[in-house]
């Protein structure tokens, strides 16, 4: 009896938690079907109108672009370095593998807006334009971190044996890497891609600071909530993002587990 009371209040905890989580987001989509310019209850009517003049707003597009482009690029290079350096820390015995780990980690312990400002002082000391050139080094930089965090938790669970066995079979480092290692690190691999990628779609701090003539998304979000007639333009966009990130999230998942029943039917460690 007294374990049911646990089962149950448990149940009514996750429910009352996942709705303050979720009922927030779901009022994007909510909104931006309202016939009105105003967020609020009740809803004058469905339309699409929003949707219309989201595509048709050119600055919003481009930006769009510009934060996908940037994205796509900091997810790749940071997954390829935060791969190595995750391959190198789980598989040699270095020295001084402790503070240089540290040191990799440290942006995940410096608030935003400081690292924003002190790689602006940089990069005008060094006498760079501000760009989304700027805007990617800064995301590899902060992106790095998770990801190598990622690598590392997927690396530490393979079974080093099959590498060793590929390279007494006379496979060298890097085709042993290729054949061995990455297809079993792969489930990693796409987590990071996805992580990273997030993270630097969503940034803002580092994007506001060493962005220049073009804008990221969320720096183009931002300048819009000022003025109420684009707030729907923005809601619009949103749900667009969040119907995309639902199908991401739920393609990902669905590798994440056909990967470990393959694991798990080939008898390899996750």
């Amino acid at each position: 009896m007294e374990q049911t009371k646990r089962i149950d209040g448990l149940i009514v905890y996750g429910v009352i938690y996942l709705g303050f989580l979720y009922l927030p987001i779901l009022l994007i989509p909510l909104f931006s079907f309202n016939d009105s310019i105003y967020i609020a209850f009740p809803l004058k009517g469905f339309t699409l109108q929003w949707y219309e003049a989201m595509i048709a707003q050119d600055a919003l597009v481009r930006s769009l672009m510009n934060s996908l482009k940037v994205a796509s690029a900091v997810a790749v290079i940071s997954t390829i370095f935060g791969t190595l350096a995750a391959k190198a820390v789980t598989g040699y015995n270095l020295r001084g593998k402790a503070p240089v780990v540290a040191f990799i980690m440290i942006p995940f312990v410096i608030p935003g807006i400081i690292l924003g400002i002190s790689l602006l002082v940089l990069i005008n000391r060094l006498g760079v334009t501000p760009s989304l050139l700027t805007v990617g080094l800064g995301h590899i930089m902060i992106a790095i971190p998770f990801s190598m965090m990622v690598m590392i938790s997927r690396l530490e669970g393979l079974d080093r044996d099959l590498e060793e066995a590929s390279m007494d079979l006379g496979e060298g480092v890097w085709s042993t890497f290729w054949r061995v290692t990455f297809p079993l690190a792969l489930p990693g691999i796409v987590a990071s891609l996805l992580l990273t990628f997030t993270l630097s779609f969503d940034e803002f701090l580092i994007a506001f600071f060493l962005t220049g003539k073009e804008a990221t998304l969320p720096i183009f979000i931002f300048s819009q909530l000022r003025l109420s007639q684009k707030l729907p333009n923005v809601l619009a966009l949103g749900s667009c993002i969040l119907a995309a990130s639902t199908v991401v999230i739920a393609a990902a998942e669905y590798i994440r587990r056909r990967n470990l029943r393959s694991d798990r039917q080939s008898g390899l460690g996750v």
